[in-house]
C-alpha cells in the first residue's frame, strides 16, 4: 500500500481504530498509524498535509 491508496488506508484505519473519531486525530498520529499498517510500504517522507487530509476525509466518509 502506498500513500496514494487513500481509500484502502482509510478502511484499514477504521478497522484498526474503531474507537477513534477521525475528526479529532492529529496529523502526527495519523501519519504514524498509516506507517504502522502491516501492508503499508512507502517512504514516510513522501507524505504531506494534503495526503493526510485526504486520508482523514476518506476515514470520516468510511465512518458514516
Amino acid at each position: 500500500m502506498k500513500w496514494t491508496d487513500v481509500q484502502e488506508i482509510a478502511i484499514q484505519l477504521a478497522d484498526r481504530h474503531p474507537e477513534v473519531d477521525p475528526l479529532r486525530i492529529n496529523f502526527v498520529d495519523l501519519m504514524n498509524w498509516v506507517v504502522a499498517l502491516p501492508e503499508f510500504d512507502d517512504d514516510p517522507k513522501h507524505c504531506g498535509e494534503r495526503i493526510l487530509e485526504a486520508i482523514q476525509q476518506a476515514w470520516i466518509d468510511e465512518a458514516d
